[in-house]
């Protein structure tokens, strides 16, 4: 694909941002309507998160044959058609009226949707020259990275406002203008008749991403391996990834191609954004139910507090992507990692007293922070692979950030339980009624160990406390992961003049 002139490039732009926008929104947008669509249908919790599982699941699933498809079928083509059945299946979700239409059209949704971050991804590398790659995954991540920040606050204010419908409704008018612009400014590109889908890697690894991400999502609520469908979801990832594993070192066209992993700054990049997804994605989980509990902000205002942390993000993206190129990738990514562990080292000092300037200066920091892991994360990652393997590389990157957050999510919401029993255990040890603090007044008018009112108040405050403490030791856990991966900075090197000089898609 040749790169385009100066008027196409932009509107080329404004469509890929736009798309990507619309599915990183729904990652997070319909998590607040899900009271009320539960009330709705008449679904119990159990049944109402298949609204978000079923669409993780697809969407992983189908993230990886993105590159194949964009060779068989022409990036265009398939542009086309995942934005459209995307939208389709966005409006089908907004009228379903059982839940086993809602799941179905979440599906439908995650599997249409799963090609457009690594498709938008690619498309930018090959509409931008080399020098301008930077900024180009600038306005890439202001809506892969902001779309999940905005989810909550446009999902809740929709919600109250209209109705839990209008949450998938809103994707219409965002689709209609992405086809319109895909359809006049993004040119063809050629088509690999010949290539063929590797079916037996592709469905080894669809099983293996399928169980695994059923695993982590109903982990915490099912007591993770205190349940046989827990235990069974994990033999089936491992022994899915196992013959996907042999069958890809063994094969003559596997579905992943094992030669891509030779080139330092991918591999280097695959690990580096599973610890991006997982901090980023972790601390966004974290921070809602904080608010909303701890704090006892409603939903709106909550989110309203979440916003600035993408304003950071968008100022730090437009910053940085003018740099990538011009100053070292190792420092960029050094003081993104910087920015991002003093802001999780802050999180560990938090109690529900704190003000909400202070809570938007350290977000807006953490935010801030993500541009500089992000940017040129993206361009060193994919920069220096051969222009054929972009858009496979692409979607590999997507799939290993998503698996990071998933696991993440579940790695951080385990531990904010399990230390919160460990915590109220360990507190409530001290709480008896020969403790001397309750020989103050004031202390047993309220806490009262031997009244069943003042028990009851008690183990409120304890409980609390017992959270305050968890949430603290989640957000240790993300500044040291955080840290940890400062050593992959050494593997990174620059493109060399022959890989920058290829053009990035033919």
């Amino acid at each position: 694909m040749d790169q385009a002139d100066g008027a196409s490039r932009g509107m080329i732009t404004l469509c890929v941002i736009l798309a990507t926008l619309m599915q990183a929104l729904d990652t997070t947008i319909a998590n607040v309507a899900l009271p009320y669509m539960q009330g709705s249908v008449s679904a119990s919790q159990d049944q109402i998160d298949w609204v978000l599982t079923s669409y993780i699941v697809a969407a992983a699933i189908m993230t990886p044959p993105t590159g194949f498809l964009a060779g068989k079928f022409g990036i265009k083509r398939l542009f086309l058609v995942s934005i459209g059945g995307f939208t389709l299946a966005s409006m089908l979700c907004g009228m379903a009226q059982s839940l086993d239409q809602i799941v179905l059209f979440r599906v439908m949704q995650g599997a249409f949707g799963a090609a457009l971050v690594p498709l938008s991804q690619s498309v930018l590398f090959g509409t931008y020259p080399r020098e301008r790659q930077g900024f180009a995954m600038a306005l890439f991540g202001i809506g892969v990275m902001i779309g999940p920040v905005l989810g909550p606050v446009l999902g809740g204010w929709l919600t109250e406002n209209y109705s839990w419908r209008y949450v998938f409704y809103i994707n219409l008018p965002i689709g209609i203008i992405d086809l319109l612009g895909i359809v006049l400014f993004l040119p063809e590109s050629p088509r690999d008749q010949v290539s063929k889908l590797d079916w037996f890697g592709f469905g080894t690894l669809s099983i293996a991403l399928g169980a695994l991400q059923i695993m982590l999502d109903r982990g915490e609520q099912k007591d993770w391996f205190g349940s046989g469908e827990i235990i069974i979801e994990a033999i089936v990832a491992a022994s899915a990834f196992y013959l996907f594993l042999v069958h890809t070192f063994t094969s003559k066209n596997p579905f992943v191609k094992p030669s891509m992993f030779r080139d330092r700054n991918f591999t280097a990049g695959m690990l580096f954004v599973v610890i991006v997804g997982l901090t980023y994605y972790a601390s966004m989980a974290l921070q809602p139910p904080y608010l909303q509990e701890l704090m006892n902000y409603p939903v709106v205002t909550a989110g309203l507090i979440m916003g600035p942390r993408g304003v950071g993000t968008m100022a730090s993206m437009l910053i940085v992507g003018r740099m990538v190129g011009r100053v070292d990738t190792r420092i960029l990514l050094s003081i993104g990692l910087g920015l991002t562990a003093w802001s999780f080292y802050q999180m560990t000092g938090w109690t529900p007293d704190i003000s909400q300037q202070s809570i938007i200066a350290v977000t807006m920091v953490q935010g801030f922070g993500l541009g500089f892991l992000f940017v040129p994360l993206s361009a060193a990652t994919l920069s220096t692979l051969p222009a054929q393997a972009r858009t496979e590389g692409a979607g590999l990157y997507s799939l290993f950030r998503n698996i990071g957050s998933s696991v993440g999510i579940s790695v951080v919401n385990a531990m904010l339980t399990r230390n919160t029993q460990v915590n109220h255990a360990d507190i409530a040890s001290h709480v008896t009624a020969v403790n001397h603090g309750f020989d103050n007044p004031a202390v047993a008018h309220f806490w009262d160990p031997v009244t069943a009112a003042g028990r009851t108040a008690l183990d409120a405050v304890v409980t609390e406390q017992a959270q305050i403490i968890a949430y603290i030791d989640d957000y240790k856990f993300l500044m040291i992961a955080t840290l940890a991966v400062l050593p992959l900075l050494v593997v990174f090197r620059r493109p060399s003049a022959r890989v920058a000089s290829i053009p990035v898609m033919e």
